[in-house]
């Protein structure tokens, strides 16, 4: 679902109200996300720049299509480190800190998803030869997520996006980009979707986006939330092999799950949920 038109605040300046049944189904499901004083739950995109409430995107309870996927690009790079900042303290560029919630469609928060986040610099550079700007992670318990960066600079034909790939425990991967509101180039740029606009305010001398991503993942709205797979002591379901949850596998290890063989692409803690049959964004069979 399309936001409104971009204010000159570089928010989002739209006058749609969040439906209360959006909001008692997340309240019902999602108690760890913060409440609204009336009751529901406080999305990331629920405050536009004069504090109006947006619905989030796309709204998941009105039969909407999930976040519109979007073309990878020619610089995506596997095995990025796993953090959620993707800055120093001497990073050039203006900071940026873009925070939300990951949903399924029946609008409960889904924890253990993987995200993974690159951009250009500030100069409209990306990294071809390391990670600058190219990290990954989990959204937490609530579905929760946050990257620090900076805001990305421009280069030809594109207007500033973030590009990310998001998957959720056994499912398949959602590619998109993030975009900025209020950019000239908007209206330009090929690629553009209104659908996929970040709420952007100014905070002193950087910025705060927020997005609230909508996977096509199914929910059964009578079940209790799905916890993360946060305990590396559970031990690992499914069939047996040299795959261990609590090791740390980098780029390259090979394991053996399932009377099949996996090599690693990304270096990352194993986590029951996360076996090498269910992330093909982690390992690779063969």
């Amino acid at each position: 679902m399309p936001d409104p038109a971009p204010g000159p605040s570089g928010g989002s300046a739209g006058d749609r109200p969040i439906s209360r049944k959006t909001l008692l189904k997340a309240a019902l499901v999602a108690t760890t996300v913060p409440l609204l004083a009336g009751g529901g739950v406080a999305l990331a995109r629920d405050a536009g720049a004069a504090g109006v409430r947006l619905a989030p995107t796309p709204d998941c309870d009105d039969g909407d299509e999930p976040t519109h996927d979007q073309m990878e690009g020619p610089y995506f790079k596997p095995n990025s480190p796993l953090r959620t900042s993707l800055v120093t303290a001497g990073t050039p560029g203006v900071p940026l800190t873009v925070s939300g919630y990951v949903f399924g469609r029946e609008c409960r928060p889904v924890p253990g998803v993987l995200l993974d986040f690159w951009q250009a610099d500030t100069n409209g550079a990306y990294d071809m030869s390391g990670y600058a700007f190219r990290g990954h992670q989990f959204t937490d318990r609530s579905g929760a997520f946050t990257l620090t960066t900076i805001v990305a600079g421009l280069y030809p034909g594109r207007t500033r996006h973030i590009h990310v790939k998001a998957q959720a425990p056994g499912s398949g991967i959602l590619t998109t980009q993030l975009y900025f509101p209020g950019e000239p180039r908007n209206s330009t740029d090929a690629l553009y979707d209104p659908a996929l606009l970040m709420n952007v305010r100014s905070v002193g001398s950087g910025r705060q986006g927020t997005f609230d991503f909508v996977l096509d993942v199914a929910q059964d709205p009578t079940d209790p939330p799905t916890d993360p797979p946060t305990d590396p002591t559970d031990p690992p379901t499914g069939p047996g092999g040299s795959w261990r949850a609590g090791t740390l596998y980098n780029a390259g290890d090979r394991v053996t799950y399932g009377g099949a063989t996996y090599r690693c692409l990304q270096a990352h803690t194993a986590l029951t949920g996360w076996e090498p049959s269910n992330v093909p964004a982690l390992w690779e069979r063969g």
